[in-house]
């Protein structure tokens, strides 16, 4: 057992003063039977500790229902066995690119904008939460015998509000919980950030990627005392669908990461190893410098160009900052752990079962509801996935436009059974007038909910109305269709042989593996956009705009012989030409 504390200009553990080297993993976009490897990576590439987030949305699907919040105490276990300290940042917003910024949309769908703040309502289900969460993390500090020697107060938040209550709220939370070692707060290094974010009493670090002596200069006029750190020193990048590769330059990075260190400064590589935002949780955007453009969903990888990639191989950038940190340890590094299998060959899938989504949400979906106006996917307990929204145009009347006020995010419009056209938030208006009497469906999917800026917590779905010309269409029809639904598998799902010139629905195969199964990337030539399962796991979603191509399989996801591969298209394709497994 240590006492971790935080001294006039360092961190102490035991009283000697010592200097975290940190980095970012996380350890649910980890396949939990590769923890080990990536965790062995980051102290070859010279760290001493690791940092991760805990999403509330994960663990708690629903109000009064948990789901696994073990698995945080198990990896903290897994950091210990390794020989690492850990920081653990539990919220309860943590933005990292993912869905919601980790709010469970059950929350923010009802509470809007009361959401980080000390709005009672919130506040309650804040605590609830944290009854369950803290416990994995209090019994696994320093101070009794496990590797947590730093627990994060909310989340840059400093970026969003400026409640410096709800701050003081949560950090007498996490101690009336039995935190005992020091707490933080993490902040751009701007200073209405740093004035919004930081507490009294608690630590304030700074995030940044470049320019360490000016960021921590900030800080100093707001902390004049206390040790420095740079809590996410960003490396890397991520990226967006349609957008281009996000790519630093490995020497550039070194060099920010000396300066940081020149500094007498504590750091954390954000992120030492992304990982992949599997199961469909990967967030999303807003554009401009207000956050409030247009929707920039993240895609699946969360490689984030990191030293250590999305496969868990050291990179360019890993040599170069493992040269850095070998003059901040005491003796030689450790050697790098054997890689992880691979996939020894290529293996075709051909995908010979294929059902309409029609009849995969009669078989999967929620129930239908029926009302004037579309309910929100919030409504409809809708997480991940699309709803179904059916809504008859009257008739006779002549040809009029049709439109969908509020979209969020994307729709694929039949009118009686014939494609039309897809909607966008942008592009809210059919190419083609509609004319009545006709029955119009429109499924709508949401691209991945806002994690950061203002508009957090935004409803998804339809969230005004549709129109006929300037009227609104009421009668609306609505069913949904959760990701979470997958999980019990599709055998109740009526499969035929696929369509010749293909189309949505969802896909089925087999990829027969002969030799030792390892790591591999899913390749979907043909089709366009929807979500991939491997034996039940859900891989998250796939795009042909790009910029990513493959969908990363871990090694223990696959097993040798037969291996179930569904795929679920939501857009017309080329044709389902046959998926591919191919070796990293």
């Amino acid at each position: 057992m240590s006492e971790f504390t935080v001294g006039e200009r360092d961190f102490l553990l035991d009283g000697r003063p010592v200097r975290l080297l940190s980095g970012a993993l996380h350890y649910f976009r980890v396949h939990e039977e590769q923890w080990g490897h990536r965790l062995a990576m980051l102290r070859a590439m010279g760290l001493n500790c690791v940092e991760t987030y805990v999403p509330w949305n994960l663990h708690q699907p629903a109000p009064g229902r948990h789901r696994d919040v073990a698995a945080v105490g198990r990896f903290l276990d897994a950091a210990r066995a390794a020989g690492l300290w850990a920081v653990v940042r539990p919220g309860p917003y943590i933005c990292a690119e993912w869905e919601n910024g980790g709010l469970p949309a059950w929350l923010t769908g009802g509470l809007g904008g009361s959401v980080r703040t000390r709005d009672e309502r919130y506040m309650r289900h804040v605590r609830d939460w944290f009854g369950r969460l803290l416990p994995e993390i209090v019994s696994r500090q320093a101070d009794r015998g496990g590797p947590v020697v730093l627990v994060q107060v909310e989340n840059e938040y400093g970026s969003y509000g400026s409640d410096a209550g709800y701050l003081a709220e949560l950090a007498a939370l996490c101690r009336a919980r039995g935190v005992t070692v020091p707490l933080f707060t993490s902040d751009g290094p701007e200073d209405h950030m740093l004035t919004g974010g930081s507490v009294p009493g608690v630590l304030a670090a700074v995030n940044f990627g470049s320019r360490a002596r000016e960021s921590f200069a900030a800080l100093r006029r707001h902390r004049p005392e206390g040790p420095l750190m740079c809590s996410e020193f960003w490396c890397g990048w991520f990226d967006h669908w349609s957008g281009t590769p996000a790519v630093r330059d490995p020497g550039e990075a070194a060099e920010a990461l000396r300066e940081i260190l020149e500094c007498g400064a504590s750091v954390n590589l954000y992120m030492a190893h992304g990982g992949t935002s599997f199961g469909g949780w990967a967030g999303a955007n807003r554009g401009g410098e207000s956050h409030e453009g247009g929707l920039r969903p993240d895609v699946t990888s969360y490689d984030y160009d990191a030293p250590v990639d999305e496969y868990g191989r050291p990179t360019e950038k890993f040599r170069r900052f493992r040269e850095v940190l070998a003059r901040y340890r005491e003796g030689p590094l450790p050697e790098l752990p054997p890689e992880p299998a691979r996939l020894a060959a290529p293996v075709g899938v051909p995908l010979t079962g294929w059902a309409p989504v029609d009849a995969v949400l009669a078989a999967l979906g929620g129930e239908e509801t029926t009302g004037p106006r579309p309910p929100t996917f919030e409504e409809l307990g809708v997480t991940r996935g699309l709803v179904r929204y059916e809504v008859d145009v009257p008739g006779p009347r002549e040809p009029y436009p049709l439109s969908v006020r509020g979209l969020r995010d994307l729709a694929v419009v039949y009118v009686d059974g014939v494609r039309a056209g897809v909607l966008t938030e942008a592009e809210p208006r059919l190419a083609e007038p509609v004319a009545g009497p006709a029955r119009v469906e429109l499924w709508v999917e949401s691209l991945g909910r806002v994690n950061y800026g203002p508009l957090l917590g935004e409803p998804k779905g339809i969230t005004g109305g549709v129109l006929h010309e300037r009227q609104y269409l009421h009668g609306v029809r609505a069913r949904g269709l959760d990701l979470d639904a997958f999980g019990d598998g599709v055998s109740a799902v009526p499969f035929t042989t696929p369509p010749p010139a293909g189309g949505p629905g969802l896909y089925r195969g087999t990829a027969t593996v002969r030799k030792a199964a390892g790591d591999a990337r899913l390749e979907l030539p043909g089709l366009t956009r929807g979500f991939a399962w491997i034996n039940g796991f859900c891989l998250g979603r796939y795009w042909s705009v790009g910029p990513q191509r493959s969908l990363f399989v871990p090694g223990p996801v696959l097993r040798e012989g037969e291996n179930e591969v569904w795929v679920l298209e939501l857009e017309e394709a080329a044709g389902a030409a046959g998926a591919r497994l191919l070796p990293v």
